[in-house]
């Protein structure tokens, strides 16, 4: 017995050493026992991760794809044909052997497989620790951090697709180290075995491969004669053939093609599809641009400080062994696990990061590295009991500290069920109100919204009650018990609801009256519940909502319509005094259109020119009022909008739109004056398009005034000419043109029956923009060209003599045609003007111009010049092959030349 167990149960020192010690032998199983039963107990607390239903949807596809039941696994979207179903088929294979349909005992069987495996896993963790330590207290202290650290905790149950791939990479280390230690045939098949489940779960797997195979050349090398290299042989041959059939047994994607099927999921890993947008340390960022220290960050943040230090003592201890004795990491096979561990550990972020890799919820998809990290820092707590040897009282503080921590982490496990996927260790603010939720994601695999439903039906008992949210809460709904979804039956089918779920990271509250119905951990807002209809609702918040109503209209609406909008305190506030008592429940919302699309939050900057917010609105007898609070960025145009049945019709249009103008007093009256200062369409169904300048970066702003659903439904293609092409896409550089084709509903609104769509135009320099509505209308239009630049070529031409003289002077500088009149007029340059080049050599032409002659250069005025100071210049370049000719003019199509002029230019 080993001394502390001596004085915990002294009635066992009398007996048999057998008796005596049964404690200490089967402690590491006594306690996964424990751990087991109270999980079985705890995995109806949590809710269903957000990969559960699409990790089940994947297996039951290869499941049919193996029954020849699937034509073939190309139906399942990519990437999803290349996650590994070693483990979801079990799951799978488990709910159908015992028949399960109800989807609330699906998901408990799914959480309490997953938990045991995990359970399993620990337990090899245990056996590991024993074999590489000797010693069963510093084993069990691996043990219990293994188990202990909240995040994984909380992960064994709801996470399928992390956490086996980690329990199974914890065995496939116990199955490598027994391996090399017996040096048999069958040893290496089981560790084959284990590594190809692991490829299979994830492609990374293959590192352990390449380790297994790269310490078997070594000893291979050192080997000393031919039986001893055969045997090697042998034991690698048995590893690899059991690693590869067991990895195409468990692929059936791979079966067609596996070398195909190993190429792309290696190309996956390295730059997976999906871009997701992460908070971390205060800034929204995509997933593929994160910082380097991104993960390195998160596991220093969310793991306990006193496993922290331990490991960073292991990582040390065993790097200056290491580096003590760098040959015996050739010759050792201690020593190469040392090395392996630590290798492990720091190599896959290391790469990650060097690589750019696209990383997704904090470090989820590293949770493997927590198997290696869990030996070092018992390494460290060995290390530290070694150097005390002969110190009793350090070695006894060592060991005390170190259970102080396991307790100390184990009360934070118990104090934070069922959040610990939300665990924070101190070296975060947990003071500040807000502080983690404004900083690093919180939530991000769903889980509060069960608690939000569970704390409903027990604030109104035996109620039926119609909740609303996104389809994440229909997703909780389903695993509740069935007497609890009675009580919930589903919101989709309702005109009317009680309560509204939402996360206030992604909507906040409209106004303070919701704080009292928040439910909060760490001082962070998990769920919110907004009551909706005035029978969920106390006095006291139905005098509140009346006392803003009072406030609200105290001042003069913004906007008259069937609801009135009031702007206080950057909230808005539509109100309707006369609800009739049968109209449909409505949603309110805002698109916030920003001068510079930078202050956009992040996810909206790549595919809108807009924020979208909705609200619901609130009854009050025959009062129906609702809130929208602005953002600090909305301070420029807004389209306000009315739904009657969720934010939008079937049809995709809102019943009530309105335009307003929080910077421009009538933004209407700027669309007028563009339309005043530019020619007017030719074709009449045909919209206004013109470039505002004023919105502090190029916008492309489409109006009609008069617009039906179709044109605002249909199509417009957009056409984007740069100056230069290598500022292009290169996917765009062969047509020459960036490609913006969108439906007008993505970009627009439908303010009192007109359409008005705002598209932010790239940064680089643009020589011409086409775009229309096929087979109605189409326009080219041209940015403006820089005052100064017309200046400055105009300044360039001083005392010089036109080349020749007509409606405009032109002039043949810089290898440029320029175009002058002294005193201009917009009809001056409405119609089109033609310019025809004629080479010395007729092989210069481009093929298709030979036959012609001369290469045509029709151009609008606008895309090489502009007006000034009553001025107007165009400068057109000129090709660099030597000209004989130029011959231009203008013209209108069907009535012919306005004017035209030859210039003799002989070089």
């Amino acid at each position: 017995m080993f001394p502390p167990l001596r004085y915990l149960f002294p009635p066992l020192a009398g007996q048999s050493p057998a008796a005596r010690n049964f404690l200490a032998i089967h402690s590491g199983l006594l306690i996964c026992a424990l751990f087991l039963l109270m999980g079985l107990v705890l995995a109806g607390d949590y809710g269903i991760g957000t990969d559960e239903l699409p990790q089940r949807q994947i297996a039951a596809a290869n499941l049919n794809y193996i029954l020849g039941q699937g034509a073939s696994l190309d139906a399942l979207p990519y990437p999803y044909a290349l996650y590994g179903v070693a483990f979801e088929l079990p799951l799978l294979l488990a709910e159908r052997a015992l028949g399960l349909e109800d989807y609330y005992y699906i998901h408990r069987l799914r959480l309490t497989l997953t938990h045991l495996f995990f359970i399993v896993g620990a337990f090899f963790c245990y056996r590991l620790a024993c074999h590489l330590f000797g010693n069963r207290l510093i084993a069990l202290f691996a043990l219990l951090i293994f188990l202990l650290h909240p995040r994984i905790y909380a992960h064994s149950f709801v996470n399928s697709k992390d956490l086996p791939f980690l329990t199974l990479f914890i065995i496939a280390l116990y199955l490598l180290e027994r391996a090399f230690r017996r040096d048999t045939p069958g040893a290496f098949a089981l560790l084959g075995i284990a590594v190809g489940l692991l490829t299979n779960l994830r492609i990374v797997g293959i590192m352990l491969l390449a380790a297994v195979l790269a310490m078997r050349g070594l000893d291979l090398f050192y080997a000393g004669n031919w039986p001893e290299r055969k045997a090697i042989l042998l034991t690698g041959g048995m590893f690899l053939l059991s690693a590869g059939l067991t990895w195409y047994a468990v692929t059936p994607y791979a079966w067609a093609n596996p070398v195909a099927y190993l190429t792309a999921s290696l190309a996956l890993t390295a730059n997976h599809p999906e871009i997701a947008w992460q908070l971390f340390q205060g800034a929204v960022i995509p997933s593929n641009e994160l910082p380097p220290h991104y993960t390195a960050a998160w596991f220093s943040i969310t793991t306990p400080p006193p496993l922290l230090l331990l490991g960073l003592v292991g990582m040390a201890a065993g790097a200056a062994g290491l580096c003590r004795r760098p040959g015996a990491l050739f010759r050792n096979t201690r020593m190469r696990f040392a090395g392996l561990l630590l290798a492990a550990f720091l190599l896959p972020p290391l790469a990650a990061a060097l690589l750019g890799a696209n990383l997704h919820d904090n470090w989820r998809i590293f949770y493997f590295l927590y198997a290696p990290f869990c030996l070092l820092a018992a390494g460290g707590l060995g290390g530290l009991t070694r150097r005390f040897s002969r110190w009793r009282p350090g070695r006894a503080g060592a060991y005390g500290l170190a259970g102080l921590g396991v307790g100390l982490i184990a009360w934070q496990l118990i104090q934070l069920h069922p959040w610990q996927h939300d665990y924070f260790n101190f070296l975060m603010d947990r003071t500040t109100p807000e502080r983690l939720r404004t900083q690093y994601e919180m939530n991000s695999w769903q889980l509060a919204y069960r608690e939000g439903l569970e704390y409903l039906l027990a604030r109104h008992p035996g109620e039926t009650l119609v909740v609303r949210g996104s389809r994440k809460l229909e997703r909780q709904r389903q695993i509740l018990p069935p007497a609890a979804r009675q009580r919930l039956p589903a919101a989709a089918g309702s005109r009317r609801a009680d309560y509204e779920l939402i996360e206030p990271a992604a909507n906040p509250p409209a106004a303070d009256l919701n704080l009292a119905f928040r439910r909060q951990i760490y001082n962070n807002t998990l769920v919110a519940l907004r009551p909706l209809p005035l029978a969920r609702m106390t006095p006291e918040i139905v005098a509140a909502y009346r006392e803003l109503y009072r406030q609200v209209t105290a001042g003069e609406p913004i906007i008259r319509a069937d609801y009135d909008v009031y702007l206080e305190n950057q909230r808005l506030t539509f109100v309707r005094e006369n609800c009739a008592p049968e109209e449909p429940d409505a949603w309110f919302g805002v698109r916030i259109f920003p001068r510079h699309r930078e202050t956009l939050p992040p996810p909206l900057r790549q595919d809108f020119s807009y924020a979208p917010l909705n609200t619901r609105g609130v009854r009050l007898g025959r009062l129906c009022l609702a809130f929208i609070r602005l953002p600090a960025y909305a301070r420029d145009d807004l389209i306000l909008f009315r739904s009657v049945a969720g934010p939008y019709r079937p049809d995709g249009l809102p019943a009530w739109e309105e335009l307003y103008s929080l910077s421009r007093p009538d933004l209407r009256e700027l669309i007028a004056d563009y339309r005043r200062n530019q020619p007017p369409p030719a074709n009449r169904d045909a919209f206004d398009v013109f470039i505002d300048r004023d919105a502090g970066r190029n916008r492309l702003l489409y109006a009609k005034a008069n617009c039906t659903s179709a044109e605002y439904a249909t199509l417009v293609t957009l056409h984007i000419y740069p100056v230069n092409l290598a500022d292009l896409p290169a996917e765009y550089r062969d047509n020459g043109f960036d490609n913006r084709d969108f439906p007008l509903t993505k970009y627009a609104g439908r303010p009192g029956g007109a359409c008005l769509a705002a598209i932010f135009l790239p940064d680089y320099p643009i020589a011409a923009l086409h775009t229309g509505q096929a087979g109605v209308w189409e326009t080219n239009l041209y940015p403006p060209a820089n005052p100064e630049s017309l200046r400055a070529s105009y300044a360039a031409l001083a005392g010089r003599q036109p080349d020749t003289r007509s409606n405009f002077d032109l002039y043949v500088q810089d290898n440029r045609l320029i175009y002058l009149r002294e005193s201009c007029a917009a009809a001056d340059t409405a119609a089109g003007f033609f310019l025809h080049i004629l080479p010395q050599d007729v092989a210069d032409l481009p093929w298709e111009r030979r036959p012609a002659g001369f290469a045509n250069l029709d151009f609008a005025f606008a895309r090489w010049g502009g007006a000034f100071d009553g001025k107007c210049l165009a400068a057109v370049p000129l090709p660099d092959y030597p000209i004989k000719e130029l011959r231009t003019g203008q013209h209108i199509p069907g009535q012919g030349e306005l004017w035209a002029a030859e210039l003799a230019v002989g070089r």
